[in-house]
């Protein structure tokens, strides 16, 4: 099953933490977005390989914007 990771802030990429490909832990960062200053990372919603990144460091991305596609393991 595939999902859309959505950001629940309107902000910045920061940094991307993990790779298409990747293994990712349930509440391990997929991204970090900086919003007002603060750095607030995007977690896997549950265990799961990245599919996609959406965006690149430094895009800015909107509330509600998919920003990674992840398949669960």
């Amino acid at each position: 099953m595939t999902r859309e990771v959505k950001s629940e802030i309107t902000g910045k990429v920061w940094k991307i933490e993990a790779r298409p490909g990747d293994r990712i832990d349930e509440d391990d960062p997929i991204l970090i977005l900086e919003s007002m200053k603060m750095e607030i990372p995007v977690a896997a919603p549950f265990d799961c390989v990245l599919v996609e990144i959406l965006v690149a460091e430094e895009d800015a991305v909107a509330e509600g914007q998919a920003i990674a596609i992840v398949e669960r393991t």
